[in-house]
């Protein structure tokens, strides 16, 4: 009999009960000892053999929170270096590989032109100068402007801008130079940005705020009247007392009297001063304190506009001599459209909407100067400005009749603009004759360049394509053509090649009109008349007034050099204030368009009154 069972190291396992001897069943033994040795024993049978005491110990690697074995933490480590070596091998192979740098891209002549422009600014500072004022040949001057009149009540009146190339501070020009200064920031921040210009326009912008506000009591609620002017410069009749304009000296050297003349009954100027001021608190409305301080001024100012009519230079005054003013109506709308969005009262909006007023502006006159935008007639730049709040915020009854009416007034200056129109003559080298061939016609032209590439944009701002002209349609880009082209003649794109910009190009004027400019500081002090041979040298100044925009040619496209022609060479800060704000509309081509928001930070959001109902029907 035999029995079969499972043999434990694998294989069947016979085994013979009745035959098998001791011998036979030890060699049978032997067999399968050999048998098992010559064979690898997985774990379970090793288990069995050796016991639980015998087993072969793995070996692990305990890491305290992670308990793993030794050959999987090898390979671990392993992996870790090579993909640090890895890594570093790439990071040497970029720093050694030369790079290709993408710098940016060169400013395009409109920028380059904006730097030099804004310079003009802090050749006009009167005052003590900071340090960051960079124009070596001059230093600080009129420090007792003001303080040594008695008819002023000896107010501090130290500080703000010449307006051009004399040392009289003329309140009218200057305040409509920072307005339109800051109009430009409000609607182009990030373009003066992108120039690196930003700061240094709102400090320009700062410096003649902080003046105005000394010429008033900005203080008080309720004012009687304004210091206007500092300086004498009439020299009508063969006058020879020593003034501003008769005398030739540095401004640092100045010793002859500097009259205040104050103002009482003066609407132009107040408001003006107002819309400076309001237009300002827009740019500094970051600054809190410093934005509602000048809101409180341009309402003083605003309020003795409308309380105290009159003409600023009536009555033969000096200022009339010079920047004499035409009336007050543009006034109102122009600031009161300043005070609307520096307050959101809508008080002054319907005041700058007011049919009456409107008409006295001259809104629907016509005539052979409308559309001229410049110091004295704010009334194109207003309804610019106007139709700007028709077409983002459309306020709709009871304004939107005479804001309509604005706005078409608008697209007729525009048409106008175009030479496909003949409304105003053009010189053969393509300067719109917008003063009809008088002279000094740059700021004019400036001015207009601005109106047209800022309207541009508001309409592309707006989603809208065009404009008509009667039955014909023209696209936004007709605007920036124009601007452009007046923009280019200044610069330099004309048949005198003379860059009217001093310092721009290889080729400007040389003998700038400019006091300041053509004597050299050199420690001596020439007296009034023994300046004169600066003022009557051929030679070039000694001293570049580097952004000054000069007077400009005449009708003819000619221009002379010569210092004593102020017709042809005196720059202006309210001509130059017209050119950056052109510039810089027109600068960084067409990426960066206006800023829609900032000039409506202060206006309440708006649900327009509906309109009366109609009478009702009688048959």
């Amino acid at each position: 009999m035999s029995m079969y069972g499972r043999d434990p190291w694998g294989g069947a396992l016979e085994i013979n009960a009745d035959s098998a001897t001791d011998d036979d069943r030890s060699r049978n033994l032997q067999d399968f000892d050999r048998s098992a040795l010559s064979r690898q024993l997985d774990e379970t049978q090793q288990s069995w053999l050796l016991g639980p005491g015998e087993q072969k110990k793995k070996k692990y690697v305990d890491l305290g929170c992670i308990v793993c074995s030794r050959t999987v933490f090898k390979w671990i480590v392993i992996s870790i270096l090579l993909s640090g070596s890895i890594a570093g091998l790439v990071t040497l192979i970029v720093k050694l590989v030369p790079r290709h740098k993408h710098s940016a891209p060169p400013p395009d002549s409109y920028t380059k032109a904006l730097h030099k422009a804004l310079m003009f600014f802090n050749a006009q500072r009167s005052g003590p100068l900071p340090k960051h004022n960079n124009v070596s040949w001059r230093g600080n001057s009129g420090m007792r402007d003001g303080l040594s009149d008695p008819g002023s009540n000896h107010a501090n009146l130290v500080g703000g801008f010449y307006d051009a190339g004399d040392a009289i501070k003329f309140n009218f020009p200057g305040a409509f130079a920072m307005t339109m200064l800051s109009w430009s920031v409000i609607e182009y921040s990030a373009k003066y940005e992108a120039a690196g210009e930003l700061n240094h326009a709102k400090d320009i912008i700062k410096w003649g705020a902080d003046y105005f506000l000394r010429t008033f009591n900005s203080s008080a609620d309720t004012i009687t009247l304004i210091h206007a002017q500092v300086g004498q410069g009439d020299t009508s009749g063969g006058a020879s007392s020593p003034n501003d304009h008769y005398c030739w000296m540095r401004p640092e050297d100045i010793d002859y009297p500097r009259p205040v003349y104050d103002c009482h009954s003066c609407s132009d100027l107040g408001a003006e001063m107002a819309a400076a001021l309001a237009a300002a608190s827009i740019v500094f409305k970051d600054n809190k304190l410093y934005s509602q301080k000048l809101v409180k001024g341009a309402t003083t100012l605003f309020k003795f506009s409308r309380e105290q009519r009159g003409r600023y230079s009536g009555g033969g005054s000096d200022a009339s001599k010079f920047y004499n003013s035409s009336g007050y109506y543009d006034e109102y709308v122009w600031g009161g459209a300043w005070m609307y969005y520096a307050t959101g009262n809508n008080s002054y909006l319907q005041l700058a909407t007011t049919l009456g007023i409107a008409k006295r502006a001259g809104a629907f006159r016509g005539g052979q100067d409308y559309g001229v935008f410049s110091w004295d007639n704010k009334l194109a730049g207003a309804q610019v400005l106007l139709s700007r709040l028709r077409l983002f915020l459309s306020p709709g009854y009871p304004y939107e009749d005479v804001l309509q009416s604005y706005h078409n007034q608008t697209n007729i200056v525009m048409c106008s603009y175009l030479p496909a129109f003949r409304t105003f003559n053009r010189t053969r080298g393509g300067l719109i004759q917008l003063n009809h061939g008088r002279p000094q016609p740059l700021q004019y032209v400036a001015n207009a360049a601005f109106l047209a590439a800022v309207y541009s944009d508001y309409l592309t701002a707006a989603d809208i394509p065009g404009w008509n002209c009667g039955p014909n349609f023209f696209s936004t880009e007709k605007l920036r053509d124009f601007a452009r082209t007046q923009i280019s003649y200044i610069l330099g794109k004309n048949p005198m090649k003379m860059s009217y910009l001093v310092g721009y190009g290889s080729h400007y004027p040389k003998h700038v009109h400019h006091r300041g400019a053509s004597i050299p500081k050199n420690k001596i002090k020439y007296s009034c008349k023994g300046g004169w041979k600066w003022r009557d040298s051929p030679r070039p100044n000694p001293n570049v007034i580097v952004g000054a925009m000069v007077a400009g040619p005449d009708r003819r496209d000619m221009f002379r050099d010569v210092r004593t022609n102020y017709n042809y060479t005196e720059p202006t800060l309210a001509g130059n204030a017209g050119l950056v704000a052109a510039l810089v509309s027109l600068s960084g081509g067409d990426t960066r368009g206006i800023d829609k928001n900032t000039m409506f930070s202060a206006v309440p959001p708006m649900f327009p009154t509906p309109p009366p109902p109609p009478a009702p029907w009688n048959p």
